[in-house]
């Protein structure tokens, strides 16, 4: 069971494929890329983040333009930010059981009001050790609508967390011109965009 102190939000939706989160706190939200975890059915689950929205909390209430900055409301009405929230969908990647991490959907899909937390190090680590995870992003091209761009914010958060060596890297790299088809262009495009990260 997870602790509450080491997580940012529950599940409120739930499908084989798919989960949505909402934040405890509207202003502590997931980046977009980042991988969460959930505990559920014995095993943890795997999501990626592939939306985030903010909103209001109460359907008859919607959030109206002050011309103020944050810092002025926060000062002047603060009890509007009560009435915000923030949810965050994520794909599923895989799950954790008995010590072994599968690429694949889980059986179950996460229960609801299941804590979710950012992966730490080393289970990042172990959970990118193996590229079986590309496939099942790309399974869901339709639901992402550009696959690059989240890729790219992957590549960007395991790199900045040193979690992808350079070997690593490099099965990334073949893994992904197969699933692309040897799309040489696309390729040496992502490549140019990763550099740059």
């Amino acid at each position: 069971m997870k602790s509450k102190e080491n997580c940012l939000g529950e599940v409120i939706e739930s499908t084989l494929s798919t989960w949505k989160g909402q934040c405890w706190d509207w202003d502590n939200v997931p980046a977009f890329g980042s991988l969460l975890s959930v505990e559920s059915h014995d095993r943890e689950i795997f999501g990626i983040v592939y939306e985030i929205q903010t909103g209001s909390l109460d359907p008859s209430r919607t959030p109206f333009a002050y011309q103020k900055t944050e810092k002025e409301l926060l000062a002047e009405q603060p009890q509007i930010f009560e009435f915000l929230k923030t949810t965050f969908s994520c794909l599923t990647l895989g799950y954790k059981e008995k010590e072994s991490i599968c690429h694949v959907l889980a059986p179950k899909p996460p229960k609801i009001h299941s804590f979710v937390s950012l992966l730490d190090i080393a289970s990042s680590k172990e959970f990118f050790s193996k590229e079986g995870y590309l496939q099942l992003v790309f399974g869901y091209e339709a639901v992402i609508g550009n696959t690059d761009e989240l890729l790219l914010a992957l590549m960007k958060h395991v790199r900045q967390e040193e979690i992808l060596d350079d070997e690593g890297m490099a099965r990334f790299i073949q893994s992904l011109s197969l699933l692309t088809g040897n799309d040489y262009r696309r390729l040496k495009l992502f490549l140019q965009r990763v550099q740059s990260l």
